[in-house]
């Protein structure tokens, strides 16, 4: 009796203008019957923002540690036009 466990992307979106969506399974097998499947989703952004007094400071988001598959998605929609849209966004937000 052999029990696996893998983790599947099954859907990246590209949600609005910059939301990069990413909804990964985890699948576990036994005997190579699939005997239960989770879902877990998480939303990647073209940047960290934060301020200091007057002062922004934008950081790109390290998308290093995702799939490839998220990484090309995420470079294709993260044009420097949709970087500089966002971060105005977010300063727009300033309450």
């Amino acid at each position: 009796m052999a029990i696996t466990k893998e983790a599947v992307i099954e859907k990246i979106e590209v949600v609005g203008s910059w939301n990069v969506q990413v909804a990964t399974d985890t699948v576990i097998k036994e005997d190579g019957t699939e005997i239960s499947r989770s879902r877990h989703r998480h939303v990647l952004q073209p940047c960290t923002s934060s301020k200091d007094g007057d002062t922004w400071t934008h950081t790109d988001t390290d998308i290093s540690s995702e799939a490839t598959e998220v990484q090309a998605v995420a470079n294709a929609v993260w044009t420097d036009t949709v970087k500089a849209n966002y971060k105005t966004f977010v300063e727009s937000q300033e309450v």
